[in-house]
């Protein structure tokens, strides 16, 4: 629970108040610690969720070298299978703690290695084939922007995060900041590709925005009865299995004859260590002391950092310019993100360990 703070009530499934576990316990006092001798992770815990977040944009600096042979999954496959083998050895050690989690716990586990993991990725790279057949570039970029409120409504709905006044204004301003940095160049694109806009692309978007922010609000969940080492852990070795049959489905057998070595040399093995590996574990520390409300607009670091990234030169990136506007956008979200870590405590009340439970009359 958020330090000084009693956790709310029992709210319609929502939270309700268990005992720490090991794991939390282990938390709590390193968290007190950090506190009382100057710098803390935990203090830091929102400023390091967007941190992260810009990991994972770092991505591009290789996957350009790999997607005029390899497609998005098998892509996603082999550095899943990458990081899989370097946590297998966490997660035999950490198999004691799996006890913690319950059947809910596995639930919701199982939901982000299958949704956020496996299905969102494909569902955002299916909407933007669909999107370039049609042009609408804009609906698939501006109804992934939705993301923040999706996990937000299910962190109230399933962790009972309640949110101050103030709150909102921030989570608009960080908004609007993102909006000002993807679309710079034309500022009105959203309206018209809205306009002639295609079903099946807003609904791709839609779908990978709902398995994105479900990952976050299940993930701090999850982390209320195991370390951020095991969430991390499972997240990867729970999805392998259904990645490797979405690609036997998609292509077959053949799909896995196409890598080299120069794949995974250096490319694919800096996509499993650094925006995945090393990201996923920064993420899942610091979201175990963050309101989901909060880590879900830390996170929009991204779309800002992957524009920036844009800018590069080939092959790295695709030569994108710089506009004053979006050096607006990313200090108005750079901002929020600040305002919102300095202030984690009083923004939004959101116990740090509870279950999951129907509410009783």
């Amino acid at each position: 629970m958020i330090e000084g703070r009693d956790p709310p009530g029992v709210y319609a499934f929502g939270w309700k108040a268990a005992r720490p576990n090991d794991v939390e316990c282990s938390a709590m006092a390193r968290t007190k610690s950090g506190s009382a001798g100057g710098i803390s992770i935990d203090r830091f815990s929102v400023v390091l969720v967007a941190v992260a977040a810009t990991l994972w944009a770092s991505d591009a600096y290789f996957r350009n070298q790999l997607v005029s042979h390899l497609t998005p999954t098998q892509i996603v496959v082999a550095e899943d299978a990458l990081i899989t083998l370097f946590l297998l050895p966490v997660l035999v050690r950490s198999a004691h703690e799996l006890r913690h989690l319950g059947w809910r716990g596995w639930l919701a586990v199982g939901i982000i290695a299958a949704g956020a993991q496996s299905l969102a990725t494909i569902l955002f790279t299916a909407s933007f084939q669909q999107a370039a057949t049609y042009q609408v570039f804009a609906e698939t970029f501006v109804l992934q922007q939705t993301q923040p409120l999706i996990a937000i409504v299910l962190a109230w709905i399933i962790l009972g995060e309640r949110r101050r006044a103030w709150f909102w204004p921030a989570l608009l301003v960080a908004m609007v900041g993102v909006y000002l940095v993807v679309f710079a160049q034309d500022p009105t694109a959203p309206v018209s590709a809205l306009q002639k806009g295609r079903l099946e692309v807003g609904l791709l978007a839609l779908g990978a925005a709902i398995l994105w922010a479900s990952g976050t609000v299940l993930g701090r969940f999850a982390l209320g009865s195991i370390s951020f080492w095991s969430m991390t852990s499972l997240r990867f070795t729970l999805a392998l299995p259904l990645l490797v049959v979405i690609v036997l489905v998609q292509y077959g057998v053949g799909a896995f004859s196409h890598y080299r070595f120069s794949d995974f040399v250096p490319n694919l093995l800096a996509i499993a260590l650094v925006p995945g590996l090393l990201a996923l574990l920064l993420y899942y520390r610091a979201l175990a002391r963050t309101p989901a409300s909060l880590a879900t607009i830390a996170e929009m670091a991204y779309p800002v950092a992957a524009t920036f990234i844009a800018s590069a030169p080939p092959p790295w990136g695709f030569n994108q310019p710089i506009y004053g506007v979006q050096l607006v956008g990313t200090a108005l979200l750079i901002g929020v993100i600040i305002l919102l870590n300095l202030t984690k405590e009083k923004v939004a009340e959101a116990p740090a360990a509870a279950t999951m439970t129907l509410a009783e009359s």
